[in-house]
C-alpha cells in the first residue's frame, strides 16, 4: 500500500509540473511577447512558398541544354477574400468573368485556408500591372518561381517538359510533398530525374495586415527557411551534332541515334518529326500540346525507344551470322550459292564466303546458314529440332538487347519483337512447324521488331567487339557526379570477341566498295563499318536502314539511322550516317554532295525495285 501511495504522488508532480510549463508558455505568448499579440491585430501570419531553383541541364561539351526563367503566379486564399468585385478582378487579369468564377471555386474546392494558384505563369509586365492593384484585393498574392527555357530548339523528346501536376498524381502517395501548382516533369530526362531535379522548397513567414499589405517579416525571419536547389544534370548529348542531325531530318520522318561504343553515352537523339521545347513553355503550353499530340504526322511518338513495330531487315543478318559463328555451323569460309528458288535476292557475285555474303547482302546465304543454326540435329523429328534450335536461337538474341528494354533513361522504351516457340505454338500449334515455316527470320523479316535504339546499340555491340554498356543520355548528377551505377556496367553478348572480326571486316566492305558506299569517309581518312537495310513496310514504301560505327579500329561513335519510307538503306539512310560520323570527329563536313542529296529528297523518288 506504501508503494501505491508512494506512486500516486510522483504522477501528482508529473501533472503539476507539465501544468506549470504550460501556464508559463502561455503566459509568455499572451502577455510578454507581443508579436503574437501584433500577429492576432494585424489578422495574419502569411507564409509564402520559396520555389526552389530547377536544376540546369548541359550537354557534353557544357553548353546549356535547359534554364530557368522567372514567371509569377498569382495566388488565392480564400478564407482572406473579403468583399470581392469578380467584375473588377476579371478585368484586371484579363478573364472572362466566367473564368474567374470557375478558378475561384477550384480554390474553395481544394483549401478554404491554404493557398492555391488563381492565374498561372504572368509575365513581368503583367505581374507589375496587377501587383499595383493587389491591396483592394486581400486574399490574394503573387508568388515568384522559375519556369524552363531553353537556348536553342533541339532535343525536345529527350529533354521532355515539366507542367503543373495532376490531380490524380496529388492523390498518388508517391508524391507526397507536392502541393496544387507545382510543377514536375512529365517526360524524357525532365521526368526521369525528377527527384534529383526538383529541389526543396523553403518558407517565409511575413506579417500582413487585413488589406493584405505586407508589414516585414515574422519574428525576423527566426521560423523561415531556404529553398535548395536541384542538382545539374550533365547531358551525354553533343548539341551541336544533335541540331545537324535534325538539320538532315527536317522535313523527313524517322531517327537517328548514335552512341559512344565505349561508356554507352548517347551523342544525338534524333526524333522526326521533331519540336521546339520552347513551345513546352509559357501560357500556350496546352494548347501547343494538343496541336502537336493531334499533328497526323505523330510528332510527339518517341521514335527511337517507341518505334518498335518494325522488321530490323538485313542489320539482322549480322546477328545470325554471329550466332552461328559461335555455335560453330559455320566459319568465315563457308560459301554458298545464292540459290534464289529458297529466297529472292538482287545480282551479284557467286558464290560467296561469309566476308562476302555480309558486303553483297545474299539472302539466300543466310537462309541456309540460319538453318545450318536452327536445325543441328539434337531431335530426329524436324518439328521437334526445329524448336529447340529456335529456343536455344533466342536466348542467345536476347543478349544482344533484343526484345527487351535496355534501360536507356528515358521513360516509355518499347522493348520490341523476338520470335518464340510459344508464338509459333499459338498460331500454328505444337509440332506443327518447322524451319519452312520460319525461314524469313533468316533475313531479319517475320516476327522480329526493334526500335532505333536498339540497332544503334547493337552496332555498338560490334564496334566493342561483343559487349555493351546501358545506353543512356545523363552523363552526372551534379557537376562532380557520375552516371548512376546501372549505367556503368557491361553487358556482354553470349558471342565471343574473335567471333566479331569476320563480321567487321564484311561491314567495311559494305562501305568501300558495297551498299554503303554513300557513307564512305575515305577521303577524309576514316574508315567506316556498317550495314544497309530494307525494312519490309505493308502500308507503303518500305523504310531505310543503316548502322555504322567509325573509325573500325578504337571505334568513337556508333550510329543507326532510320528513315521511314526512305526505301533503299543505301540511298536515303547511309549519307546521313556518313554526314554524321563526320561531323562529330572531325567537326566539319565536306561530303557535301552527299548533304545535298539528302536535303532533296531524292531519293523518295527512286522507284522502288
Amino acid at each position: 500500500m506504501k508503494y501505491l501511495e508512494t506512486r500516486k504522488y510522483i504522477i501528482q508532480g508529473i501533472f503539476l509540473v507539465v501544468g506549470i510549463v504550460f501556464a508559463t508558455r502561455l503566459f509568455y505568448i499572451q502577455v510578454v511577447d507581443s508579436s503574437y499579440k501584433q500577429a492576432a491585430e494585424t489578422n495574419a501570419i502569411k507564409p509564402i512558398i520559396q520555389y526552389p531553383f530547377r536544376g540546369l541541364i548541359y550537354d557534353r561539351n557544357g553548353k546549356l541544354l535547359v534554364q530557368n526563367t522567372p514567371v509569377y503566379d498569382l495566388m488565392v486564399v480564400p478564407k482572406d477574400v473579403k468583399n470581392l468585385d469578380t467584375l473588377r478582378l476579371a478585368e484586371l487579369v484579363k478573364l472572362p468573368l466566367e473564368h474567374v468564377r470557375e478558378r475561384l471555386k477550384k480554390a474553395r474546392s481544394f483549401s478554404y485556408v491554404q493557398p492555391s494558384p488563381f492565374y498561372q505563369k504572368l509575365s513581368t509586365q503583367e505581374f507589375a500591372y496587377i501587383q499595383n492593384n493587389l491591396i483592394d484585393f486581400p486574399g490574394f498574392h503573387i508568388n515568384a518561381r522559375t519556369a524552363r527555357g531553353y537556348p536553342h530548339q533541339s532535343l525536345g523528346h529527350a529533354l521532355g517538359y515539366i507542367a503543373e501536376i495532376s490531380p490524380r498524381q496529388l492523390e498518388d502517395s508517391a508524391y507526397n510533398g507536392y502541393r496544387p501548382g507545382d510543377y514536375i516533369g512529365k517526360a524524357g530526362i525532365e521526368l526521369e530525374y525528377e527527384k534529383y531535379l526538383m529541389g526543396q522548397r523553403g518558407v517565409k513567414y511575413k506579417m500582413v495586415n487585413v488589406r493584405g499589405v505586407e508589414k516585414g517579416s515574422f519574428r525576423e525571419g527566426a521560423f523561415d527557411t531556404l529553398a535548395v536547389a536541384g542538382e545539374n544534370l550533365v547531358s551525354t548529348i553533343d548539341l551541336d551534332l544533335q541540331a545537324y542531325g535534325e538539320y538532315l531530318m527536317d522535313g523527313a520522318k524517322g531517327s537517328i541515334v548514335a552512341i559512344e561504343p565505349a561508356t554507352g553515352e548517347v551523342l544525338a537523339y534524333v526524333s522526326a518529326p521533331f519540336y521546339d521545347p520552347n513551345l513546352f513553355t509559357g501560357k500556350d503550353y496546352g494548347k501547343n500540346y494538343m496541336e502537336l499530340l493531334q499533328d497526323s504526322n505523330k510528332t510527339m511518338f518517341n521514335r527511337p525507344i517507341m518505334a518498335d513495330q518494325n522488321p530490323p531487315g538485313s542489320v539482322f543478318k549480322l546477328t545470325q551470322a554471329l550466332i552461328a559463328l559461335q555455335e560453330g555451323v559455320i566459319s568465315p569460309n563457308t560459301t554458298f550459292a545464292c540459290n534464289r528458288s529458297l529466297v529472292n535476292c538482287h545480282n551479284h557475285p557467286s558464290p560467296l564466303n561469309l566476308y562476302g555474303a555480309v558486303q553483297h547482302s545474299c539472302n539466300p546465304w543466310f537462309y541456309q546458314a540460319y538453318r545450318l543454326l536452327i536445325n543441328q540435329g539434337k531431335s530426329k523429328n524436324t518439328f521437334t529440332d526445329t524448336a529447340i534450335g529456335l529456343k536455344e536461337w533466342r536466348e542467345q538474341v536476347l543478349s544482344f538487347g533484343f526484345g527487351k528494354q535496355l534501360g536507356i533513361d528515358i521513360p516509355g522504351e518499347k522493348k520490341g519483337i523476338v520470335a518464340s516457340t510459344d508464338l509459333y505454338d499459338r498460331v500454328y500449334g505444337k509440332n506443327r512447324w518447322k524451319y519452312s515455316t520460319i525461314y524469313s527470320l533468316s533475313i531479319g523479316q517475320g516476327e522480329l521488331g526493334v526500335t532505333p535504339l536498339q540497332m544503334a546499340n547493337f552496332a555498338a555491340i560490334i564496334a566493342n567487339r561483343g559487349y555493351y554498356i546501358t545506353p543512356h543520355i545523363i552523363r552526372s548528377v551534379g557537376e562532380e557526379g557520375k552516371p548512376l551505377k546501372e549505367y556503368r556496367e557491361k553487358h556482354r553478348t553470349s558471342v565471343d570477341s574473335k567471333n566479331f572480326d569476320p563480321i567487321v571486316e564484311g561491314m567495311a566492305e559494305v562501305v568501300r566498295a558495297g551498299t554503303g558506299r554513300k557513307a564512305n569517309l575515305a577521303k577524309v581518312g576514316i574508315e567506316v563499318a556498317g550495314k544497309t537495310s530494307t525494312a519490309q513496310n505493308p502500308q507503303g514504301p518500305d523504310h531505310a536502314v543503316f548502322i555504322a560505327f567509325a573509325p573500325k579500329v578504337n571505334p568513337k561513335i556508333a550510329i543507326a539511322v532510320y528513315v521511314e519510307h526512305g526505301k533503299w538503306g543505301g540511298q536515303s539512310a547511309a549519307p546521313i550516317a556518313g554526314l554524321m560520323i563526320e561531323q562529330y570527329l572531325t567537326d566539319t563536313v565536306t561530303m557535301k554532295v552527299q548533304e545535298k542529296w539528302v536535303l532533296s529528297r531524292e531519293y523518295l523518288n527512286i522507284r522502288s525495285k
